[in-house]
Formats: C-alpha cells, structure tokens, sequence
C-alpha cells in the first residue's frame, strides 16, 4: 500500500478534489477530523492541553476552543507549545488508520493535511499531490465563498505557505484555477498513472501536471 500526501491552499480546491477520489473508492485519511479526534474528551493530548492551558477544558470535559484560540492568538510561544502536544497525537493517529486501511487491502491512500509541508511530513509520504490555483483565483474564491473583501481575502492568502511554493516541491500538481473544468476526471487519470507506478519525481524534473 502507498500513502500518498494530499494539499493544497485555501480555495484551492483540495477537498473538493478529495471528494472525488472518493468517489472512485479511494480512502481519504482527514487530518482535520483526526484534529478533532485526538482533542476528544479523556484523551492524552486533551489531558497535556488542559496541564499547558488552565482554563481551556470546560466542566463537562470539552475543548473550550475559543478560549484556546485566545490563549495562543499571536503568542508563537504559546502555540508552539500546542503544536507539540498535537502534532505528534494526529501523527499517531495518521499512522494507526493506515495502518487498519492497508490491512483491509487497500493499495492507494490519500492524507488528506492543509499543513503537510509546514509541519513537515512530505518525507513521510510515498508522494505528495498538491491541488493548485492561481492566487487571483484563490482570492476570487474566497470573495465569493466566505464573502470577503479583497482586502480580506488577501490577507487569509498571506498567512499561509504559498499554493506556488508547495507545488514547486511536490511531485504532482493538480490544476484547478479554472472552476469549467470538473476535477473528477483529473482524479480518475491520477489515480490510474498511481496504480500504473507514477512515483516520487526525479531530482531536477518538472512535478506531472493534471
């Protein structure tokens, strides 16, 4: 079995073109929902964060994300310090669903992470695909979607690692700045060129392009 890293930017389309794999029956690991997961009530890592940030677990045993969030706005420190609980919790976690998928039989799984290159697990992937758009897409999007203003828009795009820069270091690139063109076709051809050996790009070499 093959894990293969899947990210992108914001609005770039990245869940929109996981929901196509799994259309095709790909297994689609969320890091978002194993985010969720692992901060669970009578979890180590929720545990760790009650220890690090009094205040932030309510009496019933939930997450008070809100105050969290308060606690490490604009506080490096702070959020390195939650970064470190996390991280290796969703890792574990990661791991352990691959683990349970491969032993069902599964050939192809995709990890689905906004964050793949930041916290760096690309060494981890058998290959990484990155959805991409043009930035003057993105920011179109984001207008049209969460009703931003350009200005806004811009500086959601700003706190985030370039969609340029992770497609110049990944393997694949799959092209979705124009919203004409259905991505579920693009999945289909990748999926195929996966099963068919496409691998990890050669030093120097352009990614393949979908």
């Amino acid at each position: 079995m093959r894990l293969i890293g899947l990210t992108g930017g914001i609005a770039t389309g990245k869940s929109t073109f996981a929901a196509a794999l799994r259309a095709l029956g790909c297994p689609v690991i969320d890091a978002d929902r194993l985010a969720r997961q692992v901060v669970e009530p009578g979890t180590p890592a929720l545990a760790a964060i009650a220890t690090a940030f009094p205040g932030v677990v309510g009496a019933g045993g939930q997450l008070d994300r809100k105050a969290l969030g308060a606690r490490i706005f604009d506080d490096q420190a702070a959020r390195r310090r939650l970064e470190a609980i996390t991280h290796p919790a969703i890792r574990a976690a990661m791991v352990a669903e691959t683990s349970r998928l491969a032993a069902t039989g599964h050939d192809l799984v995709f990890y689905d992470t906004p964050l793949l290159y930041e916290v760096g697990l690309e060494e981890a992937m058998d290959l990484v695909v990155v959805v991409w758009a043009t930035r003057e897409a993105q920011r179109r999007r984001l207008a049209t979607r969460d009703g931003l203003s350009p200005v806004e828009a811009e500086a959601r795009l700003r706190a985030q690692l370039p969609v340029d820069e992770k497609a110049a270091r990944a393997d694949v690139v799959v092209e979705n700045d124009d919203e004409t063109v259905p991505l579920g076709p693009k999945a289909a051809r990748l999926v195929a060129a996966l099963r068919a050996g496409l691998g990890r790009r050669l030093p120097g070499s352009a990614p393949a392009r979908y």
